[in-house]
């Protein structure tokens, strides 16, 4: 089985203005999306709202609030999207009301969600992807923000502290869900924005995970690609967005993945170097291309892995 991932997805704000003109409008290049389609399965994390209600999440301190129109479900249909994590700290940019919303979209058009959900049963509760006879189980859980989390019954999103210690629930929801599938893949979106590599409670968290029976963890959160460790992807990175580019970090240069699994095992990632330009993803070019690959690298050799360039994809095996 090969298992597509991808980072933060964010299809609200200015992405969100050019769908509402133009719900046709390619954001993805097709050669992109022929590739993410040779996968047998594809999951990402969502970062925004889909919804036309809700109001603002009523924090006069946040920043940020990212919302799209219902015709960005189309956007990941069309990409062969199986599953989303809503895990995340923009879920309920526009409220409760968006986020069910965001939740029903989703499944109406059969594509999967973890993370986020109606109560907190629902937010923790696994997705299983099947193909091939091989059973795989995602996790969502995100560690930020704490007012954004499903408690008591009351709808939100699966949230984890991971800082201190990684909740013993979590770790249970782990050990519970090995004993009944081929593979665990544990999605959380971890750490802080902009940092060039995983902090060292991230790393423990991980390691943690994976102790508990994650066959493998692929995080996100900071814009950027972190580097693989041994069936750990610290970060995917960013997919789609309208943010500003960090000229030295270079978050509008990342990749995206295709984990090949083997008997429930993992043994082997493939990252394909992309470029995000203004509300639009594609391929990068040879010199782009030539960027990620010494930062992946480098990012790897200091996780203690190796990844070489192979026709133009990034290479690791396990």
């Amino acid at each position: 089985m090969r298992l597509a991932l991808a980072g933060d997805t964010m299809l609200g704000r200015l992405v969100a203005e050019h769908l509402e003109a133009d719900p046709g409008v390619p954001l993805f290049s097709d050669d992109l999306v022929a590739i993410l389609r040779e996968a047998d399965a594809f999951v990402l994390n969502l970062e925004c709202a889909i919804s036309d209600r809700g109001t603002r999440w009523p924090n006069p301190t946040k920043p940020y609030f990212f919302r799209a129109p219902p015709a960005a479900i189309d956007v990941l249909v069309d990409l062969g999207v199986d599953c989303v994590t809503l895990a995340n700290n923009h879920a309920l940019d526009y409220g409760v009301e968006a986020l069910i919303d965001t939740v029903d979209l989703l499944v109406a058009v059969g594509i999967g969600v973890v993370g986020a959900g109606r109560t907190d049963a629902e937010a923790r509760r696994p997705y299983l992807i099947e193909r091939g006879g091989m059973r795989v189980g995602i996790i969502g859980v995100t560690d930020h923000p704490a007012e954004f989390a499903a408690v008591d019954g009351h709808p939100g999103v699966a949230f984890a502290d991971l800082r201190h210690r990684t909740p013993p629930w979590l770790l249970d929801s782990v050990s519970a869900l090995a004993g009944e599938v081929d593979a665990v893949v544990v999605t959380p979106h971890w750490g802080p924005n902009m940092v060039q590599a995983p902090l060292p409670y991230v790393r423990r968290a991980a390691h943690e995970l994976r102790d508990a029976g994650a066959t493998l963890v692929a995080g996100h959160s900071a814009h950027v690609v972190h580097g693989v460790a041994e069936r750990v992807l610290y970060d995917l990175g960013d997919f789609i967005d309208d943010y500003a580019i960090d000229r030295q970090l270079r978050n509008d240069l990342g990749l995206v993945f295709v984990v090949e699994f083997v008997d429930g095992v993992p043994v082997r990632v493939e990252a394909i170097p992309i470029a995000l330009e203004f509300c639009r993803t594609r391929l990068a070019d040879p010199d782009e291309r030539a960027w990620i690959t010494r930062r992946f690298i480098e990012a790897c050799d200091e996780l203690g892995s190796r990844a070489v360039d192979q026709d133009g994809r990034l290479v690791v095996e396990w």
